[in-house]
This record gives C-alpha cells, sequence and structure tokens, in this order.
C-alpha cells in the first residue's frame, strides 16, 4: 500500500512539474488559507485541485498547488503634484466634460481649483484655472494573495467577479460583509493578480452568471450557445469546467438576465456627492396658443378635449413635485419649461434661440419626430435628451429611452413562466394577426398547445373559438394560457370559458405578453380576470388611491385628487434624474446597468447600446388579486 501511494505521489509530482505545479505535504495545524499565503496563491486555487481538502484537511495529505498568479514584482505607481496653472477662457458651447477632454484631466480637479464652479454653472466669457501637473513614479511591492480593490462607478459584484476571474460565490465569501449592492468607492477583497491578467468587460459581449447544477446543455437551451462556443470564449471553462456564480462571456445577441442578481434596488439619496444646482429644460407640447387664457371656460375646456394639453399639465405636475422632494435632499433645480406646440418649426426655433450646452438634461419633447431633431441637434454637445412616455426613433448616444421595448415586457413575462417549476400545462391561444407571437411562445415551450380562433364560412377570422375546443385540452395542476388578440370580443370569449373551466384540481393562470384596450373593455369582466389571476408585464405598476405613499398624499394635498400614471410618471423619472445627476459628475456616469432604482410605480435600469444610446430595461409582471393590480415578484 505503501508503495502505490509512494507511487501516486510520485505520479502527481511528475504531472504537477510537467505543468509547472508543485506538491505540498500537510503539516499538523495547517490550515488552507496558510497553505494559500504560502505559496501565494488563493484558497479556491486550490480547492480547484483539491476537491476533497473542502470537506477536510488530513496530515499528510498531498496537495497540487498551481502556479502563482500573483504579481510579486516591485510594480509603479503614479502620483500627480500640481506645479502650476494655465488661464483658459471658456468659449460659446464650452461645458466641464469638453474641458476635461480638452486638457486631459478630471472634471473635479477643475472644480477643486475653481471653488466657485461647485455651486455655479460654467458660463461663456469665465476664466478659470486649469492645473498642470508633474507625474511622481513609486516603486511598490505586494507579498499577499489578497488585495483592496476599490469599485469603480460602473462596477457590481459580477464585474469585479469577472474582471478577477473568480466567482460571485467566492467574492462574496472573500468578504463576509460586503454590501447586498456594490457602491462606486467600496473596497472589497480580490485575489492580488497581475494586471495583464485582470479580465475586461467588452461592451461586444454579454455575460451570463451561472445558476446552481447548470450544466452546458441547460445552458445551450436556455441561451443557445454551445459548449465549444463558451470555451472559446471563456478559455478557462476547459480546466475548470462550469462552476455556480461563473461569469461567463458569450455573444452580444444572446439575452441573458445577468443583472438581475445585483438588481436590488439602488437609494441614490444615499449618495449624494454632486449638489451643484442641476439645469434642467422640459420640453413638452402644451399648445397654449391656441388656448385663451383669460377664459377660465375656454381653458377648462381644452384640458378636457385636448388630449396633449391633459397629458403635458399631469406629467409637469408630477415634475414639479419631483423638485420639491430633491430640494428636500438639498439638491436645487434651474428648470427652464418650452412649449413645443408639437410643431417641428416650433422645436427648431427652441434650439436656434437657446443655448443648451450648459444643461445636464433635457426631458422631452413628447412626440418622437421631435426628441429626434433635438437628440440630434445636441448629440455633439453631449447633452442627455430623455424620452418621458413615448419610444425614440433612433437612439442617439446622448438619448434615454425610459420606456422599455415592448420586446423586454414580452422576455420578462416568458422568463417567468421558464422559470415556474409547478406548471403542468402551457397553452397559446390567438387570432391569425398574432401568429408570430404564438409560434414564437410555442419555440419557447415546445410542447404547448396551440389553437387559433374560428373562421367564418367565407374564410375570414370570426374571433371565437367552442367550448369544446378547450374542455379536453387542461391536465390537473396549473396550466399556464396565453392570450394574443387586440379584439375584445375575441378575448372576452376565450376569458368567460376559461373562467367556467377553472376548478379546483385544475388551475388555470391567464397571460398575454401585451396588455392592450382589448383586455380592459366594458365586456371583460374583472372579476374573471382576477379569478384567473391575469398576469402581464407592465412599464409601471399601479398604487392604490388609498396609498400612504409621500408624493401620493403631497398630490392629493395640493392638487385634491389622486395622481394619474402620467403625473406619477412625471415624479419618479424627474426624482430619478435629479438623485442620478446629483450622485456622479454627469447622467452618461450615474447610468450603469448594476444601478436599479425604484420610486412609486415606475423604475429604472440603463444599459448602453454598443452604438447608441442607454434604453430602461427594468420592467414589471404584474397580476390581478382579488380585484386589485400586484406586483408579481420574480
Amino acid at each position: 500500500m505503501k508503495k502505490l501511494i509512494l507511487i501516486f505521489i510520485l505520479l502527481l509530482s511528475f504531472c504537477a512539474n510537467a505543468q509547472n505545479f508543485k506538491t505540498h505535504k500537510v503539516k499538523k495545524g495547517e490550515t488552507i488559507e496558510q497553505i494559500a499565503k504560502k505559496y501565494l496563491v488563493t484558497p479556491f486555487d486550490i480547492y480547484a485541485l483539491n476537491p476533497d481538502a473542502k470537506s477536510e484537511l488530513k496530515l499528510n495529505t498531498v496537495l497540487i498547488i498551481p502556479s502563482s498568479r500573483v504579481k510579486n514584482e516591485a510594480i509603479q505607481t503614479k502620483n500627480k503634484e500640481v506645479i502650476g496653472f494655465k488661464t483658459h477662457k471658456v468659449r460659446r458651447k464650452e461645458t466641464l466634460f469638453s474641458l476635461s477632454q480638452k486638457y486631459n484631466i478630471d472634471i473635479e480637479q477643475i472644480k477643486k481649483h475653481n471653488s466657485r464652479l461647485y455651486a455655479e454653472n460654467l458660463r461663456k466669457g469665465d476664466r478659470i484655472k486649469i492645473p498642470r501637473y508633474k507625474t511622481i513614479i513609486n516603486n511598490v511591492s505586494y507579498n499577499n494573495t489578497l488585495k483592496k480593490y476599490k469599485v469603480l462607478p460602473k462596477e457590481g459584484k459580477w464585474r469585479v467577479a469577472y474582471k478577477f476571474g473568480i466567482t460571485v460565490p467566492e467574492l462574496e465569501a472573500l468578504n463576509p460583509k460586503m454590501n447586498t449592492v456594490l457602491q462606486p468607492g467600496d473596497e472589497v477583497n480580490v485575489p492580488n493578480i497581475s494586471n495583464n491578467e485582470e479580465k475586461t468587460v467588452e461592451d461586444n459581449f454579454n455575460y451570463y452568471t451561472v445558476l446552481k447544477s447548470e450544466g452546458y446543455m441547460a445552458l445551450n437551451r436556455k441561451l443557445g450557445v454551445t459548449k465549444e462556443q463558451l470555451e472559446a470564449l471563456n478559455p478557462e471553462l476547459k480546466e475548470g469546467g462550469l462552476k455556480l456564480g461563473m461569469v461567463l462571456k458569450v455573444p452580444y445577441d444572446v439575452e441573458t438576465s445577468l443583472t438581475q442578481e445585483e438588481s436590488v434596488s439602488t437609494n441614490l439619496a444615499n449618495n449624494l456627492s454632486n449638489l451643484n444646482a442641476k439645469q434642467i429644460a422640459l420640453m413638452l407640447p402644451y399648445r397654449l396658443n391656441r388656448i385663451d387664457v383669460d377664459s377660465v371656460r375656454e381653458a377648462k375646456k381644452a384640458i378636457r378635449t385636448n388630449g396633449l394639453l391633459s397629458v403635458s399639465l399631469d406629467f409637469h405636475s408630477g415634475v414639479l413635485l419631483a423638485l420639491d422632494s430633491a430640494k428636500r435632499l438639498g439638491i436645487s433645480t434651474n428648470l427652464k419649461v418650452f412649449d413645443t406646440r408639437n410643431n417641428a418649426s416650433e422645436v427648431s426655433k427652441i434650439l436656434n434661440s437657446n443655448n443648451f450646452s450648459s444643461y445636464d438634461a433635457i426631458v422631452g419633447p413628447l412626440m418622437p419626430e421631435h426628441l429626434d431633431r433635438v437628440a440630434s441637434d445636441l448629440k455633439h454637445e453631449n447633452i442627455p435628451v430623455l424620452s418621458p412616455l413615448t419610444m425614440p426613433k433612433k437612439l442617439y448616444d446622448n438619448v434615454f429611452q425610459t420606456i422599455p421595448s415592448d420586446k423586454l415586457l414580452k422576455n420578462a413575462i416568458i422568463n417567468l413562466v421558464k422559470a415556474d417549476t409547478l406548471k403542468t400545462q402551457v397553452v397559446i391561444i390567438s387570432d391569425s394577426k398574432h401568429k408570430a407571437i404564438a409560434n414564437e411562445l410555442k419555440s419557447n415551450f415546445s410542447t404547448a398547445k396551440q389553437l387559433y380562433s374560428r373562421k367564418n364560412k367565407d374564410g375570414k377570422e370570426a374571433y371565437f373559438i367552442y367550448q369544446t375546443d378547450l374542455e379536453t385540452i387542461f391536465k390537473p395542476g396549473k396550466n399556464i394560457v396565453f392570450l394574443e388578440t387586440e379584439n375584445e370580443g375575441f378575448a372576452s370569449n376565450v376569458i368567460s370559458m376559461l373562467n367556467g373551466l377553472n376548478i379546483e384540481d385544475q388551475e388555470i393562470i391567464l397571460m398575454t405578453t401585451g396588455i392592450n384596450k382589448a383586455f380592459e373593455g366594458k365586456n371583460i369582466s374583472n372579476y374573471h380576470l382576477s379569478n384567473l389571476k391575469f398576469h402581464y408585464p407592465s412599464v409601471n405598476k399601479t398604487i392604490s388611491g388609498n396609498s400612504k405613499n409621500g408624493f401620493v398624499k403631497a398630490y392629493k394635498r395640493i392638487y385634491g385628487v389622486t395622481p394619474n400614471k402620467y403625473a406619477v410618471r412625471g415624479f419618479d423619472l424627474t426624482l430619478d434624474l435629479l438623485l442620478r445627476l446629483a450622485s456622479e459628475d454627469n447622467l452618461f456616469e450615474a447610468s450603469s446597468s448594476t444601478i436599479e432604482t425604484e420610486y412609486v410605480e415606475n423604475k429604472f435600469r440603463y444599459s448602453k447600446k454598443v452604438f447608441g444610446g442607454f434604453f430602461n430595461e427594468a420592467v414589471y409582471v404584474v397580476k390581478f388579486d382579488n380585484l386589485t393590480i400586484t406586483e408579481v415578484k420574480q
């Protein structure tokens, strides 16, 4: 037996030397941490090659020790020292951002040596001091397996884990007191690897965090990526295989839910660092030129009959309450309101008559074609333009699409059903107009039953199905039914029959990928929708008129009515904008995909297109429950 052990040790030693590994014989009282420190590796490196050591570390056990990745050689650190100043006269359209780019210094350094800029905006003709530096180089040596790392603005757990080649659980194990959501400036323990071994998160790829028990086949079904493709993008898989919490690089067109692990709502009010007065423009189609402001009667009539005016005023009322809330946090705002009159020539006139170079953001215009005009004109000055209620025609680099896309909404409810392990059956019912989405659902749920509305004797859509079409289709347990239509009569027909088939041992849950007027008509019973626990994806959740929310109470006190969805949207979007601007130097830096914020009815988590602007990917799934609409926790 001893000889066999000796042969085994020799073989291990031979293999270790062949691959530049070492062996270590465990001594009395030694721990994995002590051994790792001795060889300048991490405990995780040792466990990867010696999995039995996790459960028990026995005396005289021979461990395989990998080569150290620690940068134990002296490295150079650079410190800057001010040696003088250059005076710069501010020209038209110059901003702090453009000056920082021109002189290759941080905005904060400009403000530091021109302290009035903390409280005032940069103006044309100002003479400011631009610091000049000399660089002092110091040599620093590291002699440990771990180091402190300061989290950067756009980094969350998965980005830090990926950067240093460890899994998310390993990062959490190294930092037992780490916050649920990392904030810029947080210091965390990470492996002390060489700079050239640190990985970079690339914008032209997507990333995915491996879940418990997920193998290559499961990832292929979920992401549509083969083992060979994953290994080509993540070479470390060939040696160590898949691990729980490992962050994988995947092709850009693969849709992942990576950020959900870090999408815990971030309270930006706890991270305010930039309390300069914010310059905001609000562009809405009030069309006040059409209203006789001297006549109360005419004004009231205009509000009742002019949809754009009504929406604009409701949104504006929410904006004003957001400014007040932000002011209580120390954020002051200079708001300038422009009436676009829903007219292209008026939008051009506004742009030609005003200098927006010092503005922190523009909210609006409301109409996509007018927003496109404003965004295009201001993109060269890098002024953020937010689309408040509609989808922009083009996502320029400076555009923020605050409404989630239909695709994101659809994927939210599909992923919810995919994650439901209790479902026994999926049924897809649609009319011919929605055949494409029905087929897409079928591709996601291959065993699903499909039904289409009947046709009349002339072969035209009749928008109904028979009771007998449904009677034998459901199974005992939970049955998910997707209904895809915009026809109220068809929706009423199907919903009524499903309600009658929703019996004790045969639960039917009704869903749709896109809510529309067909589900809100007078022939649709809310009792039936509630009984079927009707689910649908939504841009916002709905609050009760009796809510104790501070905004709702303040709104009712000022205006005497409960705020509608446009007023709430105006409040949520504006407060989020101001808090983000107060937490970073500009909106671009404050819109990391690791930050998700939530307010009264809306939430925001921005992601940036590789060649384009930012889009909100935070959506809700809501359901009817006892005649009220509640959020479904995913």
